[in-house]
């Protein structure tokens, strides 16, 4: 996976139904998972949200950070995600 486009992520787990969407905080994106917080289960939860959210695969979602807390920073390879409507959103096009 190349550099990609990284940003904040402010998970919540355990949540009923799973959501992409709203700011936390400086602005960090909101996503809601039904995983549990152990084990890495909602680590992978956020990865496959992501993913569907962005039109790219699971693998090219990666926790860069923060893996053991709520707050994380994740990278998605924009090269997957060419011709994508949520990459032109993203970079303004």
């Amino acid at each position: 996976m190349g550099d990609g486009f990284r940003f904040a992520v402010r998970v919540k787990p355990g949540a009923r139904r799973e959501a992409v969407g709203g700011r936390w905080g400086d602005g960090a994106l909101v996503v809601a998972v039904a995983a549990p917080a152990v084990e890495g289960k909602a680590n992978e939860a956020v990865r496959k949200a992501l993913a569907r959210a962005f039109g790219v695969r699971a693998r090219d979602v990666a926790v860069v950070a923060g893996e053991r807390g709520r707050d994380k920073v994740v990278r998605v390879d924009l090269a997957a995600a060419v011709g994508s409507e949520v990459l032109e959103r993203l970079l303004g096009a």
